[in-house]
């Protein structure tokens, strides 16, 4: 289940990766909209939280109907995001920083604004036209029963040229055929172009769904109810797996890049699935984001299973990732049942979440403690809030602007957000944070320190000393130089913890002892929601 670390120390392995929606964290022009420039304006704040690389969520030219996930131009920088010469003044300071900076890359889709998806909707005989998945209607209606993500049909039918094309998100949103000769080759210029520039790698939106059955079967149904569908021809065939070792043999041509994959599936998440997009060598993805954790209750035993799945579906020389949040779904805080508690069960897991073996995201305003955002019906945004509303609000409540100051708009911008802030920015931002010794902010900068320093917490391995069922979830991270102890209390009731076969340790963090305070670990006594870091045998 673990495995021994090499010892040497690799960013995107090793390190702390922050995930900005470029949309909300910093507006510089006051039009309400965060830009490129804003971020420039806040990779010192980035630079003393402690992180050593941000994730960049779409910024390329886009009509905006998913909010930069339909692109119209890869090469181009959206307007309202800003310049080139934005983005390449952006990548030189935060590599100054030691910051690296990973964007995010559609290869699913395009928008239909996109000049290929124009020319290849132009005719039948267009050069392009096999650049996206075009097929003919079957008794009148589309070519089988796929469903679309966002809802409906995934088929759209072209009156020009008499035929269907797919769209497994919204039908702006043309996909992208990957089983043509040429597209691959085409697209993989787009993506040289910004590693040319320098950008240190790419986050790869839905990569587990690019490749679609051959044949165009349909999907089998769920008792009979056509839209729920067991997505077997539309997702995770074996074509993704191909495409996600060409995109790894691209990087392996540049110097310490990453690919970073979304293997997305739906709750409880698929640890193996995810796995299966990883290296055991040079033939997969760098890093996969497992959805287990996000979708784990707030229950010691449930997240020492899912981590547990996790690590023990990697593959040999496979390396995991950990994320608690992300832009799609609801910010880890507000996730049911964590009503009560929930400044000290966040401590927890921010513990847990940079502790644990693996790369660590954080997602921007999570070590602030962000909520989702109450949103009215008149300011949703999200077209799946418009849609669907009130049995789904949408999207938007995890993309509200970040909090910096108690200031009008939280320091955000000057002018009107794009989005509405959250209700308690004034009681709940950066500056206010950073004044407070015992603040979440606080904890995660401590934390990333203590991470930073220790060479167990950044390559050991993983051992559990406790399976959760008691409400403590305990394990060791291990070098051949040090051993860690991370003990984690998910109740809200004191408990104890021993461990006979070593004596005491120091600690280095914790949210209810003293630092280089040392503790013995026969009938250790552990407080309601606490998390202790300590270094065995001091």
């Amino acid at each position: 289940m673990s495995k021994e670390p090499t010892g040497e120390w690799i960013w995107w392995k090793h390190g702390v990766i922050y995930h900005i929606c470029p949309r909300s964290f910093q507006d510089s022009d006051g039009d309400g909209i965060g830009d490129i420039r804003g971020i420039i304006r806040r990779l010192g704040y980035l630079k003393a939280l402690g992180v050593d690389g941000i994730w960049l969520s779409p910024f390329y030219k886009s009509p905006m109907v998913d909010f930069g996930y339909d692109v119209s131009g890869y090469r181009e920088i959206d307007p309202a995001s800003g310049t080139m010469e934005d983005f390449l003044l952006l990548l030189v300071k935060a590599h100054e920083m030691g910051i690296r900076v990973i964007l995010d890359m559609i290869l699913n889709h395009t928008s239909n604004q996109h000049p290929w998806f124009i020319e290849s909707a132009s005719s039948l005989a267009n050069p392009k036209r096999n650049w996206y998945i075009w097929k003919d209607g079957k008794k009148g209606g589309p070519p089988n029963n796929w469903k679309s993500a966002m809802g409906g049909s995934a088929w759209k039918f072209d009156v020009k040229t008499g035929q269907y094309y797919l769209h497994s998100f919204f039908e702006e949103q043309p996909d992208l055929n990957w089983r043509d000769t040429e597209l691959p080759g085409i697209f993989f210029d787009e993506m040289k172009f910004w590693l040319d520039l320098g950008v240190d790698g790419f986050r790869l939106d839905v990569i587990n769904m690019v490749a679609k059955d051959k044949k165009f079967r349909d999907n089998p149904v769920f008792m009979g109810i056509p839209t729920l569908q067991k997505h077997i021809y539309t997702r995770n065939r074996k074509r993704s797996l191909t495409i996600v070792t060409m995109i790894r043999q691209m990087l392996d041509r540049y110097d310490n890049r990453v690919s970073i994959g979304e293997i997305y599936a739906p709750p409880p998440g698929d640890s193996k699935r995810a796995a299966r997009y990883l290296a055991k060598g040079n033939d997969g993805i760098h890093l996969a984001f497992d959805f287990s954790l996000i979708f784990t209750i707030w229950n010691a035993h449930s997240y020492y299973k899912s981590i547990k799945s996790w690590y023990d579906a990697l593959p040999e020389g496979g390396w995991p990732c950990n994320v608690l949040s992300n832009h799609d779904l609801f910010r880890s805080i507000d996730r049911f049942p964590w009503q009560r508690n929930k400044e000290e069960k966040a401590k927890v897991a921010a513990a847990l979440l940079l502790t644990l073996k693996g790369a660590p995201f954080i997602y921007y305003g999570e070590e602030i403690g962000m909520h989702n955002g109450r949103i009215r019906r008149r300011d949703i945004l999200d077209p799946l809030g418009k849609r669907y509303w009130p049995l789904f609000k949408g999207r938007d409540k995890a993309r509200t602007p970040m909090q910096w100051t108690e200031e009008p708009n939280g320091g955000f911008t000057t002018g009107k957000p794009w989005l509405p802030l959250n209700r308690d920015t004034k009681s709940r931002n950066v500056r206010q944070q950073e004044g407070e010794t015992t603040s979440l902010l606080n904890l995660y900068r401590n934390l990333i320190k203590v991470r930073s320093a220790t060479n167990a917490l950044k390559i050991g391995s993983w051992t559990p000393v406790t399976n959760g069922k008691q409400g403590i979830l305990a394990y060791f991270r291990t070098t051949e130089e040090e051993r860690i102890l991370v003990v984690l209390n998910f109740t809200g009731r004191n408990k104890s913890l021993s461990l006979p076969e070593h004596t005491y340790g120091k600690i280095l963090l914790s949210t209810h002892r003293s630092p280089e305070e040392f503790s013995y670990f026969q009938n250790m006594q552990i407080g309601p929601y606490e998390a202790t870091i300590c270094r065995v045998g001091e």
